[in-house]
């Protein structure tokens, strides 16, 4: 039964989404006076036994309310005909010219045009992010991806959002996360990575159930508000778990004990502002120019004026501040820090080893 309503609440709407874009409704316009035209010759030959010629005359003459005159004198039952033909093709005429009339000179014309756009562009998405949720977590995802150049789409259920999105000029579909549907029109299996921050635990649990089922080497970061769907949304297939109420309480106390070394993670982590300095990651791969070389001897520190500030070993471990004479394995992902353009310049230039530290 629950998903019986649930079926028939999606089709409502999408039929309000539908019926929300007027040039759709334009259509739809002249689609139904197309219909009229065709039911009311058919109905003038079966009932006044008229020519092909004449119904369709009678019809559009009936339709416009022109009033140029019978073809011939009908009878009662023509004459009811006549009478429902009059007062479908006043209201058709009317919502068309007034379709028409939004289309060619309102606001949703620029809308419209917009909504087009973004359609045509999901439709060619790949290797992006899909951002489930657009709550605060969800902008804030939403601005470090822009900050950085990433492609993404964003996944909201609020027909409300909708205008923000286009003004903003942000890739989305409206629908639910959770469905199967919905995130095969995200493009979820040309992507790299998603975010679950939907609003409860449920939800983001069977976001990453239905991606995971999906596609089986998406990236996936979920939201968290308690211990408990934390264990469930790794079993769930989340291969990396947040939750913002842990990570503000520590910042917190970060903030009351060092603040100095608060207000340093605040400047690094902050996009609103332009960036000098920024955090990377660097994928060491079989074969690489870094694979074998020391910290020391690999060019990071004395060209790019980047530093290593850990290593993540193989097992998830990390090596924190590393011996200059620490040789750096293959498989291995170095944490960097640097000038913002510099850590984005290495991260680029090494494409095959970036962001792939869980393989």
């Amino acid at each position: 039964m629950d998903s019986v309503v649930r079926r028939v609440s999606q089709s409502s709407q999408r039929m309000r989404i539908l019926l929300a874009d007027p040039i759709r409704r334009l259509q739809l316009s002249f689609l139904f006076l197309g219909a009229l035209a065709a039911c009311g010759t058919l109905g003038y030959m079966l009932l006044e036994k008229m020519t092909a010629v004449e119904s369709f005359y009678m019809t559009i003459i009936t339709i416009t309310t022109v009033g140029f005159g019978e073809v011939r004198p009908l009878s009662p039952g023509g004459r009811v005909f006549t009478v429902v033909l009059i007062l479908l093709g006043v209201g058709g005429l009317t919502a068309a010219v007034s379709n028409a009339a939004e289309v060619v000179l309102g606001q949703r014309l620029w809308q419209a045009v917009q909504q087009r756009r973004n359609e045509t562009m999901v439709k060619t998405l790949a290797g992006h992010y899909v951002v489930c949720g657009f709550g605060r977590m969800g902008r804030q995802v939403v601005r470090d991806l822009r900050a950085r150049g990433e492609t993404f789409i964003v996944v909201d259920v609020s027909p409300e959002l909708e205008g923000g999105f286009l003004e903003e000029q942000i890739p989305y579909i409206i629908g639910d996360g959770t469905q199967d549907e919905v995130l095969v029109e995200a493009r979820i299996e040309h992507a790299r990575g998603l975010v679950a921050a939907l609003d409860t635990n449920a939800d983001n649990v069977l976001t990453v159930l239905t991606a995971r089922g999906l596609n089986p080497n998406l990236f996936i970061v979920a939201r968290a508000t308690g211990g408990t769907s934390e264990n469930k949304l790794r079993r769930a297939g989340a291969d990396r778990v947040v939750s913002p109420y842990d990570i503000g309480g520590h910042r917190m106390g970060l903030a009351l004990l060092r603040p100095a070394v608060h207000d340093f993670l605040t400047r690094i982590s902050d996009i609103s502002s332009d960036l000098d300095v920024d955090l990377g990651q660097i994928y060491v791969k079989e074969g690489s120019r870094l694979a074998g070389q020391s910290v020391s001897q690999c060019d990071l520190r004395q060209v790019q004026n980047i530093n290593i500030l850990a290593i993540q070993r193989h097992d998830g471990s990390f090596s924190i501040n590393p011996n200059p004479q620490r040789v750096i394995a293959p498989g291995e992902t170095l944490i960097v820090i640097g000038p913002a353009e510099a850590v984005y310049r290495i991260e680029e230039s090494l494409p095959t080893e970036s962001n792939q530290g869980d393989e």
